[in-house]
């Protein structure tokens, strides 16, 4: 189908999923799913996702508008930054203590108690949404969006790379973080950022 690009959807899964797998959106769902049911707080999760990627897609797609050259320079600077931050972060020394103060931060917006699942769905809708508004999953996709110019593609490799990790933060999440290093993995998206730039700045010069 020429609307659907299976190596984009590949390519961005590829590029979201570690990177948010030790973030702010694992850490999140992770907390929402000990206080509430598991079910309602995905869905709301995954609604969220939903709306946030369709709002970068549709940013990127805006992008794309213009001319080449200036498409490839922002989305280096996109994939550049957000290289570097992932770096920076993964090689703190206490990583711990920022997984620590983001899981506080959940906690504060959660209101405690067992309530119904349309409300628990709401509740970690506005939680995920709020939290994760203009983190580095939507720059990244906004960036896919007007590099590739195939923004279903893009919106379908985001949207399952982050209701994976949602899925893995409700199902095994306590579990992971006692046995992986997810600092590593920030490390290791960091690399793939980084290489990602070193290749869109190479087209940008050849444009």
């Amino acid at each position: 189908m020429g609307w659907l690009d299976l190596s984009v959807v590949a390519l961005t899964f590829v590029l979201i999923f570690p990177a948010e797998l030790p973030d702010k959106t694992f850490i999140a769902t992770l907390v929402l799913s000990t206080r509430y049911r598991r079910v309602p707080v995905w869905i709301g999760v995954a609604v969220a996702f939903a709306v946030q990627s369709a709002i970068a897609v549709a940013a990127g797609g805006l992008l794309s508008l213009l001319p080449q050259r200036i498409v490839l320079g922002i989305t280096f600077c996109l994939f550049a930054a957000g290289s570097v931050l992932l770096l920076v972060s993964g090689f703190r020394a206490r990583p711990r203590a920022a997984e620590e103060a983001e899981a506080e931060e959940v906690e504060a917006k959660a209101p405690a108690g067992q309530t119904g699942s349309w409300r628990i769905a709401a509740t970690s809708f506005v939680v995920l949404f709020t939290a994760e508004w203009g983190d580095l999953s939507q720059l990244f996709t906004a960036g896919m969006a007007a590099r590739t110019g195939s923004p279903v593609s893009v919106f379908i490799g985001a949207w399952l790379a982050l209701i994976l990790v949602a899925a893995i933060a409700v199902l095994v999440g306590g579990w992971l973080q006692q046995r992986v290093a997810l600092w590593r993995i920030r490390i290791f998206s960091g690399v793939i950022l980084a290489g990602l730039a070193a290749w869109t700045l190479v087209e940008f010069v050849r444009a």
